[in-house]
């Protein structure tokens, strides 16, 4: 009897196994194929849209894909000096900002600040959801390691600037500098590149006062910043 039990064990635990290296092999497949091909969607995209469309049936996302050569420097500049200014050294985490992250979240008593890296969003962004469980967590890590495996820094640039989230339906760089400017995502100038960069944390709260004392202020500081941004 026991050894029946346990040789069933056996067996449950090699099926998990098999289960998980398949669902791993699934994201692997499309890592390596997002490096030569661009993603026309993204998980997070359709989950918003499906948000949408619950409340407006003919909602649409405003998205449109613009090669890493078109995009703004400025934008390049303020988004790393923004989010991730090791972006180019780090191999997908950067484990003194979690570490910042975990201390000041600790004395505010509640999350007021991550230690997520641009690669480390844009696992989240192409695969998975906005939920904070652990689980979501691990695999956003896994994911982060692949694409630093798999793409190189240019790419994995390109690809989160033309595919996060930038306000209410609206993704990547292009639809947000004519949403926001009415200008090309080639032409955002240093400052217009900035306020765009300090709305990413919650696009859809600052979207509503772009323009705020909050704003204005982590818009000059990101504009200081800017000049030291080392890109791929």
């Amino acid at each position: 009897m026991r050894k029946t039990v346990a040789h069933r064990l056996k067996l449950g635990l090699l099926a998990a196994c098999v289960a998980f290296l398949a669902w791993q092999g699934w994201y692997v497949g499309w890592v390596l194929w997002w490096k030569h091909f661009n993603p026309g969607t993204t998980h997070f995209m359709s989950l918003r849209l499906a948000e949408l469309r619950a409340r407006n049936p003919q909602a649409e996302l405003s998205h449109q894909w613009v090669p890493y050569a078109k995009l703004s420097v400025n934008l390049k500049r303020a988004v790393v000096a923004a989010e991730d200014d090791k972006f180019v050294d780090h191999e997908g985490f950067d484990w003194e900002g979690m570490q910042k992250a975990i201390e000041k979240n600790q004395k505010e008593g509640k999350v007021v600040a991550g230690g997520s890296t641009i690669s480390q969003q844009l696992a989240k962004n192409l695969f998975l959801s906005a939920s904070k469980t652990p689980w979501r967590k691990v695999q956003e890590a896994i994911i982060t390691v692949w694409l630093e495996l798999f793409w190189d820094k240019r790419r994995i640039l390109e690809v989160y600037l033309n595919s996060v989230e930038w306000g209410e339906g609206i993704f990547g760089a292009e639809a947000a500098a004519r949403h926001y400017y009415n200008v090309s995502a080639s032409a955002l100038g240093p400052e217009q590149a900035a306020r765009l960069a300090v709305m990413l944390p919650a696009p859809r709260k600052y979207e509503k006062h772009p323009y705020s004392p909050f704003m204005d202020a982590r818009t000059q500081a990101i504009l200081g910043r800017m000049q030291y941004s080392e890109l791929p």
